[in-house]
Parts: structure tokens; sequence; C-alpha cells
């Protein structure tokens, strides 16, 4: 029989390690956050919910963007055993240029509205981390300013093909006497798509002070005090196009965009060019051989578009067996956890874009929330990939991953009954 005794006190400190406590409190917010959904619960308690929900929403009913994340958690892995890892290259080469991780962050608009640091932190933190940054054509931080605040790494930026299209014909030439390598033609926004939590919030751009807004401020006074003591929110690169923000807006968004206005960037455009909003094989398969561009971007817009689209990593096989393996392929929409981005480039992705997940790190800590959000996609990209037996992306093939099936196309589902 075990023998009892008292508790011997020299015994019991050295089991127990007391942690001093964190007198920093972003610190210790970011510090206790392991996951993106820890970021962003961590943002929504700090931002008013006009703004988070600006971030956090999608169209309509937002199957778009829960479909997209569904997609990534019906993922299976099959990992290989025996097979030691314990090096591990995260690094690639993407459009000509390196990037120390398979993701970049992608182009967001209104980001000073999330959080005052904006494309500064974005900016920073992706020079930190090696890896490429997309300034949005709606961006509240000048390409010019990115430029300063990101001198020697990758810069790319993101064009909407305005109404008047000499304002994007000159956005196009500043970012290429900036230094940007690469241009993302956005093709997904011929018109606004229906942001029913915004409608519903009576959100603005720049925000109106209601009653409602007041309310639902008083327990977030740090987010007030940094949007009203810092420089006027407004579209940077845009600042000298004159027009208010709204018309601004109308003005980003034309249903007349077409295949000759991507000739015409093509033309003016010296660096790599991407296609942003690919939704169909037929459409990837086209740009690669007829349009001269560099690669596509699986996209639907983080849901933000048309509902219902498709799902960019289910296209993703389809589109890498079309295309070939000289055509790049990138894929954003839905990307919560580093696994995504592993089962991603397994698939056949070169590469992927964050645009939440970078946001829930800027709103719950600034520069230092960006630096975690990278952080933690590091973490569980360097852990899925040893759990899986592989060194290297290079090592990542289509047999790690098998895409779990939820919703099946009507005519797929009857041609495999026929065939029983």
């Amino acid at each position: 029989m075990v023998q009892r005794q008292l508790p011997n006190p020299a015994e019991i400190f050295d089991l127990m390690k007391f942690k001093a406590p964190e007198l920093d409190g972003t610190k210790r917010r970011l510090e206790g956050a392991l996951t993106i959904s820890d970021l962003r619960t961590i943002a929504k308690r700090r931002t008013p919910k006009a703004v988070f929900d600006y971030t956090d929403g999608a169209a309509e009913g937002e199957l778009s963007l829960a479909r997209a994340r569904q997609a990534f958690e019906d993922v299976e892995f099959h990992p290989g055993i025996l097979a030691p890892a314990p090096e591990l290259d995260t690094s690639t080469t993407i459009l000509g240029g390196p990037s120390a991780l398979p993701f970049g962050i992608a182009p967001t608009g209104f980001t000073r509205l999330m959080q005052t640091e904006g494309e500064f932190a974005g900016a920073g933190a992706a020079a930190a981390a090696g890896i490429p940054f997309t300034l949005s054509t709606l961006g509240t931080t000048s390409i010019e300013d990115v430029k300063r605040t990101n001198p020697a790494g990758r810069n790319w930026f993101q064009l909407y093909v305005m109404r008047d299209r000499e304002i994007s014909y000159g956005l196009t030439r500043r970012a290429a006497e900036a230094g940007f390598d690469t241009l993302m033609f956005t093709v997904d926004t011929p018109v606004a798509g229906a942001r029913l939590r915004d409608k519903r919030n009576g959100f603005s751009i720049p925000p109106q002070l209601t009653l409602g807004t007041i309310i639902n401020a008083i327990p977030r006074p740090w987010w007030w005090i940094d949007f009203l003591t810092t420089p006027k929110l407004e579209f940077a690169s845009l600042s000298t196009t004159g027009g208010t923000v709204g018309e601004l807006l109308d003005a980003a968004m034309d249903p007349t965009i077409s295949y000759d206005d991507l000739e015409v960037i093509r033309g003016i455009w010296p660096g790599k060019l991407l296609v942003k909003g690919v939704q169909t094989v037929e459409d990837a398969l086209r740009l690669k051989d007829t349009h001269g561009v560099d690669g596509v971007v699986l996209s639907n817009h983080g849901g933000r578009q048309l509902d219902r689209a498709p799902i960019p990593f289910h296209l993703l096989p389809q589109v890498r067996k079309a295309v070939g393996d000289d055509f790049t392929v990138m894929v954003d929409t839905g990307i919560m956890n580093g696994a995504d981005i592993v089962a991603a480039v397994a698939l056949g992705a070169d590469f992927t874009l964050i645009g939440r997940a970078y946001l829930y790190g800027l709103m719950a800590g600034g520069r230092r929330g960006v630096d975690r959000t990278i952080a933690i996609l590091r973490s569980e990209i360097e852990r899925t990939m040893r759990l899986l037996g592989v060194s290297s992306l290079a090592e990542l093939e289509p047999r790690h991953v098998t895409q779990l099936t939820r919703m099946v196309p009507v005519a797929q589902g009857a041609a495999a009954v026929a065939a029983r």
C-alpha cells in the first residue's frame, strides 16, 4: 500500500512554478492567443461592432465564406511514417522572388479603420517575416509609404479598374515607379456585394457617430481614442483624385471591365501580373493560354461578393491539372490555420494569401498582433509538415490530402447513381 505522509513544502514548490505577472496588456493578450480564432475573439472584444462586422462579415447569407472555411476543415491528411524531418524548409520562390513562408498578406481596404496602424503594421510585419505584402487600391496608406515601410521586401499592388480608367493607369504607374514587383488585376467586383451586416449596422465610411455607435463604443474607448487622434481616414492612394469616399467606392466598381482592360494594364505594367478573382477552370485556362498573365488567384473575394460562389480550395486541383505545373496558381478565402495552407500547397497551390487572419491580429494588437498572426500560422505549418513526415514544401503532394465532400453537385450525384 502507498504510505501517507504530511505534505513537504519543499516538494510542493518543486512542482509549482509561479509565473511573474505580465504588466503589458497587449503582450499578455497576444501570448494567450494560440490560434487565429483566439485572435478573432480578442478583436471582437476590442473593436466596435460595426467595424468588426465589416471585417468579419461577408455577402448576403455568408454561405460562400462558411463553405470556404468548412472546405479546409473537411481535409483528411495522410502522414508518412518513419520519415524524419529534423530540419524544415518552409521557404518558396514565388513569381521570381523569395518568400520565407508559403503565404503573403492579402489586399484589404479601409485597413486603418480596423486599427490605426493599418498597412504600416501589415507591411512592417511582412518585412520582418520575409513574406510579400499586398496593398489594396482602397488602402489607407499610400503606395509610397508602404514602400518606405517595407523598402527591401516584396510589395505587391492590387488594382481595381475604376470607371475613370486614367486613375487606374496612374496607380499602376505609381506602383511600378515605387518598385512594387507584382500587380493583382482584380476581376470579381463589377458591382459591390450585398454585405448585410453593414446595412443592419448602419455602417458608413467614415464612421458616423450615432447613439448606437456611441453606446457600443463606451466599453472600447481605446479604439475611439486611436481613431480620433490619428490622421484622417482616407483612401491614401486616391486622395488626389477628388470625390467623396462614397463616390470613390462607386467608381471602383465597374460592370464594363473586360479583357480589353487587362490588355491595357499588361501594356503598362512591367512586372509580374496576376488575375485575382478567378472562379472557373475555363477562365484560368484562357488567361494562361491567350492573355500573357503570370498567374491567377483562385478567390471569391473572401465571400464578400457573390454568395454561393465556387469554393476556391475545391477548385484548386482541377485548375492545377488544367493549367499544368508551369503557371502560378494562388488561393485565398477561408484560411484560418497553417494546416489549411499546407493542404493547399499539397493540392497544387504555389502560394496562398491571408486576409481576415491578418486583420484579426491587427485588431487584437496592432503591429504586434500581425506578428502574432504570422507566428501562429508559421508554427501550425511547421508542426503539420513534421507530422506529415515532410521537410520541405516541395515534398508535399496530392497523396498527402483528401478533400472530404459534404456537397456533391446534383449532376455528379445522378451520374454516380446511374453508374451503380
